[in-house]
């Protein structure tokens, strides 16, 4: 029997390769483990305290029979050439996922209850390289379909028996790249493709046919030459029989449209579109969600020992992360003392605010593409129903999204776009390239969620590169507030007061806000702030100027920063000036393209200590300010040589955790800066 497994024979279930014993569950038993995999999915992303259990829970009775009955598997080598593949397309149900995996054997529950914390394979989405039975890293939509025909193809080029099988949302149906997966998978006939559609008509923005209709879905993949079968998703003897005639079918890829309930099982999330994104909120609301399940293995008295589980590795992490912070003789950590107190608020509440204060202007539409609220672009409509005329919803499109707004760009109109950072930079680079920075048309982009300090959805959902791609493309004009102040008023300069291309990045975690209405702003003109003396509240301890203004004081450094590195920035220079009396000159660069160069090579002539500060791949902003220097460095007059470095993200993507602990872990604190500028200049 193993000489035949190896061989290739068709066996399915989990298989132990030591002996052939191949295991594969019943309908009922199915049904049970089904349940048991939704509370499991419960308790990780309570424990986790952030997550996606609407999706995860509607996919359950299709992931229970994938994982348990219908593919060759095997706990004992994932990586088994004989085994089949499956692909999370809509990354985002990754509790999906995980749950299967823990009930074939690959990893045990106390295990799966570190999700989205630090350091644990279990990130906000699948993250191939760290997590044993993920076939590839996934969250940016609409891509898993042609990396699954991908693996199809090869299995079709060598003779092998696998299967490839690939979960998709009905929301990610919008985007361009399944339609471009479809279509190559008809042409090639890839029979040993079997994809299954998870139909629970809800994504982000509310139902699916509201907000970018996809249906009549099932004739539009027959048009691409699929088989299509159509079966109700939470009822397991049809999930088997579809699953068993995608098998039989010969020629053709197969689609099984899966009709289910987003928050299947639990009581208060069933068919509620707020349930996609957030974790039970207390552990009541936890113990109900559990009772609604029933599960009788991962019922509230488990859930207690798994919950502690979580908090001890929890804990473990925090206190690890706490020691690698730089200590000094005073803690200076963000409103850790009496005095030096700050306000912390999201930068992206300050975009909205705008939206909402300038949005009478009849030119002004907006184009969402799904996470409207969570980037407060909808804060346009929200207490102005009679705007809701200018809004659009592209779904999740944004290569369309972009072009769409060319198209009201060249009828005179403001279109304003806005997704998360990765998604609204990389994904339509093409598009804001080629259609509108080439023919200068008035687009405003937000791109959020900019940095680490978007936490536990992990390096898919960090944006890191947006400086570098967006600062290369003529005629672009790039913003990166520092705070939520700030974004609002640069986010009316921009849309109202500058005409041509405008990419606003913000962040989405609460950071702290340094400015306030009375700061100096002028577009293309960075700030000097100064440190003068420690006071009850952080932002009145410094002095701020336009750099045009400013008088140079001989300082030991400047700290070069943009976003809220700026922030971090003037936390150091405090640190710095306490610690070892030095003198710091901060540049507030809020508006990267236009650069104001001259400020930035005085800095440089006059202090002869220049580090950037960045929450993005070092060299983003980095290079940007290095370029700048150099190429005015025979007009700097100095007696010793320019002291330069970055702080950034080295070279690598991101991670799940808390927000500041990644902050910690990737070194972009003001104790890290203050280190670095000890070691520099002693």
């Amino acid at each position: 029997q193993l000489y035949n497994l190896r061989k290739g024979y068709i066996y399915m279930g989990i298989v132990n390769l030591k002996t052939g014993e191949e295991k594969k569950l019943k309908a009922e038993e199915l049904r049970t483990a089904a349940q048991d995999m939704r509370g499991l999915a419960l308790i990780s992303i309570h424990a986790a305290r952030s997550g996606h259990p609407g999706g995860s829970l509607s996919i359950m009775d299709i992931a229970a029979a994938l994982f348990l009955n219908e593919a060759r598997l095997s706990p004992d080598d994932d990586k088994w050439k004989e085994r089949d593949r499956i692909f999370f397309s809509a990354g985002h149900k990754a509790p999906a996922l995980y749950a299967g995996l823990v009930k074939a054997g690959f990893y045990s529950p106390e295990e799966m209850v570190t999700l989205r914390q630090l350091d644990s394979p279990f990130q906000g989405h699948p993250h191939a390289p760290r997590l044993r039975g993920v076939e590839v890293s996934s969250g940016s939509l609409g891509q898993g379909l042609s990396v699954a025909a991908g693996v199809a193809l090869n299995g079709k080029l060598e003779g092998k028996s696998y299967r490839v099988y690939c979960i998709m949302g009905d929301g990610e149906q919008q985007e361009g790249n399944i339609w471009e997966a479809a279509m190559n998978a008809g042409h090639y006939k890839l029979d040993n493709l079997c994809a299954v559609l998870d139909k629970n008509r809800l994504q982000i923005d509310g139902w699916v046919e509201e907000v970018m209709n996809i249906d009549p879905i099932a004739d539009k993949y027959r048009a691409f030459n699929w088989n299509v079968i159509e079966i109700n998703g939470h009822d397991m003897e049809s999930i088997l029989s579809a699953f068993k005639k995608a098998r039989e079918t010969k020629g053709k890829p197969t689609i099984i449209i899966a009709d289910t309930v987003k928050g299947k099982g639990v009581s208060f999330m069933e068919n509620v579109a707020g349930w996609h994104g957030v974790a039970t909120k207390d552990i009541e609301q936890l113990k109900t969600a559990l009772d609604d399940v029933g599960s009788s293995v991962f019922n509230f008295e488990h859930a207690r020992e798994l919950l502690k589980v979580s908090d001890n590795y929890r804990t473990s992490k925090k206190k690890e992360v706490k020691s690698t912070l730089p200590s000094f003789n005073d803690n200076f950590w963000w409103n850790s003392g009496g005095n030096m107190h700050v306000e912390m608020e999201p930068t992206r509440i300050g975009f909205g605010r705008c939206l909402a204060s300038i949005g009478d202007d009849p030119r002004i539409v907006t184009i969402h593409a799904d996470i409207s609220n969570s980037i407060k672009i909808s804060d346009f409509e929200k207490d102005n129903p009679e705007r809701k005329k200018r809004v659009f919803n592209s779904g999740i499109a944004e290569q369309n999204m972009m072009v769409l707004a060319a198209g009201f760009a060249l009828e005179g109109k403001i279109p304003i776009t806005g997704t998360y950072g990765v998604f609204a930079s990389g994904r339509p680079w093409d598009q804001i390239r080629t259609t509108i920075c080439y023919d200068n048309l008035n687009v405003k982009i937000a791109g959020a969620h900019g940095g680490v300090s978007v936490g536990a959805d992990g390096a898919t959902h960090q944006a890191l590169e947006e400086i570098a791609l967006m600062n290369i493309l003529p005629n672009m004009n790039l913003f990166v507030p520092c705070d939520s102040v700030e974004t609002k008023r640069l986010s009316e300069m921009a849309i109202l007061d500058i005409h041509g291309p405008a990419y606003i990045r913000y962040a989405r975690e609460a950071t702290p806000v340094v400015t306030d209405e009375d700061t100096p702003l002028i577009f293309g003109k960075a700030n000097v702030i100064r440190f003068r003396a420690e006071r009850p509240e952080f932002k009145d301890a410094f002095e701020t100027a336009l750099g045009e203004d400013y008088r140079n004081e001989s300082e030991d450094l400047t700290l070069i920063a943009c976003g809220p590195m700026v922030a971090e920035a003037m936390r150091a220079a405090y640190i710095l000036k306490k610690m070892y009396n030095l003198e710091t000159r901060i540049l507030d660069v809020h508006t990267v393209k236009p650069l104001d160069t001259e400020i930035i090579i005085r800095a440089a002539e006059e202090t002869g200590t220049v580090i950037t500060c960045e929450e993005h791949q070092t060299g983003g902003f980095g290079n940007i300010i290095a370029g700048t220097i150099l190429k005015a460095n025979s007009r700097i007059n100095r007696d010793k040589p320019l002291v330069f470095d970055m702080i950034g993200v080295n070279d690598r993507f991101g991670e799940s955790g808390d927000p500041w602990d990644l902050m910690i872990r990737f070194k972009l604190t003001a104790e890290h800066i203050a280190e670095r500028v000890k070691k520099l200049i002693g």
